[in-house]
C-alpha cells in the first residue's frame, strides 16, 4: 500500500502566504492558508485563475517556498522535492523523448536508488499497467497521445510509491472523452492503492466526482479558503449514475454558489 498508517492528518498547511515579485512590485499570491490533508484523502484546490492553486501545490511539492507559514508531510516541514511528493503537470513534454514508455517509468527509481534495474521494471510494469499501458512499454514518446502521455507520467509518479500525489490539472488539456477515460481510471487506482491525492482543477463536474473534499479559494490577489465542501457521495462513483443524483447536483450548486455568486467579484 502507498500509505502508511499516520496518526494524524498527513499534509498540513499552516497559515500559508506566498509571494511573487516583479520589476515593480511585490505580489502576494495566497494569504493565511490552512489545510489539513488526510491519509487516503482525495482533495482538490478549485477556484478562478490568479488564485493561487498552483503556488500552494508547488509549494506541497517543495518547488517554492511560503513567505510565512509552514507545510509539513507527516509532521516534517516540508523544504525541497523530495519522492513523497510526486507531481503531474498538465503539459505533456515531461517525458524524454528518447526513453521508451518504460524506461520513462524506471527512470526515476533508478535515479534515486530506490531499485535495482529488475526491482525498477518489475514496479514500472505493474503500475504501467494500472493506468492501462502495459502493452505500449516500448513505444516512444512521440508515438502516443496526449492522454497516453499523461497516463505514463501519472504511473511513473506513482511508481515511487509516494506519500502524496501532487495534480496540477492533468486532464486540463484533454478532449472530453479523453478526459472522462482518464478520470475514471484515477479513481480505480486510488480506490485500489489508497493513494492520498491532492489535485487542482478548474471543473466542477470534475471537482465532484473525484473528491472527498473541495477546498474553494477566493479570487486573488491575496487568496485564501474560502470554503470547503464535503463530498459525502458513496464510492465507487459512476459518471452515468451521478447525472440523476439529487445529490450530486446539490454539491455541484453549492460549489456554482459560491464561485458566482459567494464572494466578492476580481477586480
Amino acid at each position: 500500500m502507498v500509505n502508511q498508517q499516520i496518526d494524524g492528518p498527513l499534509l498540513q498547511v499552516s497559515h500559508v502566504d506566498i509571494e511573487y515579485r516583479t520589476r515593480e512590485r511585490r505580489v502576494r499570491a495566497t494569504h493565511d492558508v490552512s489545510f489539513d490533508v488526510w491519509p487516503g484523502d482525495r482533495f482538490i484546490l478549485l477556484g478562478p485563475s490568479g488564485c493561487g492553486k498552483s503556488s500552494l501545490l508547488k509549494a506541497a511539492g517543495g518547488f517554492i517556498a511560503p513567505r510565512s507559514g509552514q507545510i509539513s508531510l507527516a509532521g516534517t516541514p516540508v523544504s525541497a522535492p523530495a519522492p513523497d511528493r510526486m507531481m503531474v503537470f498538465q503539459e505533456f513534454d515531461q517525458l524524454p523523448p528518447w526513453k521508451t514508455v518504460l524506461e520513462n517509468v524506471m527512470f526515476p527509481l533508478l535515479a534515486s536508488r530506490k531499485a535495482s534495474r529488475s526491482q525498477a521494471k518489475e514496479t514500472a510494469l505493474h503500475f504501467l499497467h494500472k493506468v492501462g499501458l502495459a502493452e505500449f512499454a516500448d513505444a516512444m514518446p512521440h508515438t502516443l497521445y496526449g492522454g497516453m502521455k499523461q497516463r505514463v507520467g501519472i504511473a511513473r509518479a506513482l511508481a515511487m510509491k509516494p506519500k502524496v500525489l501532487l495534480l496540477d490539472e492533468p486532464f486540463g488539456a484533454l478532449d472530453a472523452l479523453t478526459r472522462a477515460h482518464l478520470q475514471d481510471a484515477v479513481m480505480q487506482i486510488q480506490q485500489s492503492l489508497n493513494t492520498t491525492i491532492v489535485m487542482i482543477t478548474h471543473d466542477v463536474d470534475e471537482a465532484v466526482l473525484l473528491s472527498d473534499r473541495v477546498l474553494m479559494m477566493t479570487n486573488g490577489p491575496a487568496a485564501t479558503v474560502g470554503e470547503i465542501l464535503d463530498v459525502n457521495l458513496p464510492r465507487p462513483r459512476h459518471r452515468v449514475q451521478l447525472a440523476d443524483d439529487s445529490r450530486y447536483h446539490h454539491l455541484r450548486q453549492q460549489i456554482l454558489h459560491f464561485l458566482y455568486e459567494k464572494q466578492p467579484k476580481a477586480a
